[in-house]
């Protein structure tokens, strides 16, 4: 899909400025963090924060429902609601709003037509994207920590975004529907724990894996059974990192439906261990590191042990897309193109 900018150039240059520092932001000084957390570190610092939220599109755009951005007040932003000079504007608008501390929770189209008036995006892919932005304060802290308590204990919720502001609550009832307009306009999502992908060995291809699997909006767990791994200290980009006995991995897998797994140990022996548990769960991807000829070993040790060629069919492994890749970033690239290739699947 393309975009074409009709925007004067001092606008591109700014906003290409304004996508690049926030990018800057987000490697270097906002690793391991995702939105929730950013806010709740801008509120706890005495910043106000504006939450902008992708609450409908209509037909060709950039953003989709549910896409966040927020806006700091002390100049920070975390997210994208789609990029380009949309955003730039969004941005603007949240920054204007942002100083009036009575501001209220409210509407905004971002219209991909030039004849749109207020409403034109700058683009003119024909389609829209209706933004709910919401003001957050210090007030709001409660909330959100409850929310990211929620998340990360994998329990489901729903977020109300509505007039009112941000809100939680634990029925998606009939009287709780999407309103996506007018003076009782409300928007609701479920929040609950994101889609996981457990690393079992924490040595240098855990970290490039880490970090790319966190950019394509996945919850990332580290687990080795070696204690003061140095490459899992310096791991920044994982949510959780544990260290555990690889006999009991299966235990560490809350929703196997929801999950990806790559088994990359120091050895064979434990590559076998865990695949012999995995086997056994429901997952979205599983995928195991290793040469042709340590593959077929382990599988023909899993054989004897009752499993079918079925079952290890749906196994990844020798684990990647193949690239030709040999660095740990490469095949970490490797990796995560498997998975975003399976999470991505659509039926033909």
């Amino acid at each position: 899909m393309f975009f074409l900018f009709t925007g004067s150039i001092s606008q591109l240059s700014f906003n290409l400025d304004l996508n690049l520092l926030s990018s800057q932001d987000k490697n270097q000084n906002l690793a391991g963090m995702d939105i929730w957390s950013f806010i709740i570190k801008e509120l706890e610092t005495d910043h106000r924060v504006m939450l902008i939220t992708v609450i409908a599109v209509r037909g060709s755009s950039p953003g989709k429902k549910g896409f966040k951005m927020a806006v700091s007040s002390g100049g920070q932003i975390f997210g994208s609601i789609g990029g380009g000079v949309m955003e730039y504007k969004m941005v603007e608008l949240a920054r204007e709003k942002i100083t009036d501390t009575n501001q209220k929770s409210f509407l905004k189209w971002q219209i991909h037509d030039p004849n749109a008036g207020a409403d034109a995006s700058g683009l003119i892919c024909a389609g829209s994207q209706l933004h709910a932005l919401t003001p957050l304060s210090s007030s709001d802290l409660q909330n959100l920590q409850k929310l990211t308590s929620v998340i990360d204990k994998g329990t489901s919720l729903f977020l109300r975004l509505s007039a009112r502001g941000l809100e939680l609550v634990h029925d998606s009832g009939s009287e709780n529907a999407d309103i996506p307009e007018g003076p009782d306009w409300q928007y609701m999502e479920q929040l609950q724990m994101p889609q996981t992908l457990y690393i079992f060995g924490g040595g240098h291809i855990s970290l490039p894996l880490s970090q790319i699997a966190r950019l394509i909006g996945l919850r990332v767990v580290v687990l080795d059974d070696r204690r003061g791994l140095n490459t899992m200290k310096q791991n920044s980009f994982a949510h959780k990192k544990v260290t555990i006995d690889y006999s009991e991995a299966s235990k560490h897998i809350i929703h196997p439906a929801e999950s990806f797994v790559c088994i990359m140990t120091v050895g064979h022996g434990s590559d076998q261990l865990i695949l012999e548990q995995m086997l056994h769960l429901p997952l979205q991807y599983l995928g195991m590191i290793g040469s042709k000829n340590k593959i077929q070993k382990i599988f023909s040790n899993l054989k004897s042990k009752g499993f079918t060629n079925e079952g290890l069919s749906k196994v990844d492994a020798p684990m990647g897309v193949p690239i030709n890749d040999e660095l740990p970033e490469e095949i970490a690239v490797s990796i995560a193109a498997g998975i975003i290739k399976t999470k991505n699947k659509k039926e033909i």
